[in-house]
């Protein structure tokens, strides 16, 4: 990843942390999970609403205090997650972890992750791959509790 790139994925993150997407409760959640690290002491309560009738996600809203990277990844999760369906957010929950298990090598596919994709270089840092990771698991619990 050439700096300049890696200069404006930080500051995608940045952004995301102090100018959070989706954060917030919804007013009656179709599922909800509460996740935290405990190696860190991040938490989160993630919940989700389908369109109704459908298997499409209406709103992602989330709680939850914890490092600058857990927060951007979750609004960066709640931006991408309303329009899919059950089977293409969880899609994209697959990709984002195949991502974050590469350590930064290979080239994730940008037209699936949006600014998901400024994590790349987070997975170079074991540590805080489940600083990211950790939003995206509760929306997977929140998917397995919906399907």
């Amino acid at each position: 990843m050439s700096d300049p790139l890696a200069g404006l994925y930080q500051q995608v993150i940045l952004d995301h942390s102090k100018q959070r997407t989706g954060f917030g409760a919804l007013p009656h959640p179709g599922a909800q999970r509460f996740e935290r690290n405990p190696t860190c002491g991040d938490e989160i309560t993630l919940q989700v609403t389908l369109e109704p009738g459908t298997d499409r996600i209406a709103a992602l809203g989330w709680t939850g205090s914890g490092c600058s990277i857990s927060q951007a990844s979750a609004s960066v999760l709640a931006g991408l997650a309303p329009g899919q369906t059950i089977a293409e957010l969880q899609a994209t929950i697959d990709v984002f972890r195949a991502m974050m298990r590469s350590r930064g090598v290979g080239e994730p596919d940008e037209d699936v992750l949006g600014d998901a994709i400024a994590f790349q270089g987070v997975s170079k840092f074991v540590m805080r791959v489940k600083c990211a990771m950790l939003a995206w698991v509760a929306a997977e619990g929140c998917l397995a509790d919906l399907a």
